[in-house]
């Protein structure tokens, strides 16, 4: 079994939390706390990847991921 290191970004709204890996595109979930999302996130990659190495596709992997806040005037 290998391991794999992949970004997540998990945001809070009105809702609860919502989850992605932005390596693996339309690889996301929620959950109503952080850790319900953190848990789903992790079984939601796992389920992408296994996919991917069945079908004999490549695992995306960043060399590096910059998370930044800016201000837009509108």
């Amino acid at each position: 079994m290998k391991n794999y290191r992949l970004s997540v970004v998990i945001e809070k709204d009105v809702d609860g939390y919502f989850a992605f890996c932005p390596e693996l595109q339309g690889c996301y979930t929620q959950g109503d706390s952080y850790e319900e999302a953190l848990e789903n996130i992790k079984d939601a990659i796992r389920l992408h990847l296994e996919d991917r190495i069945k079908d004999g596709e490549a695992i995306p992997m960043a060399e590096s991921i910059s998370l930044t806040s800016l201000e837009v005037a509108v």
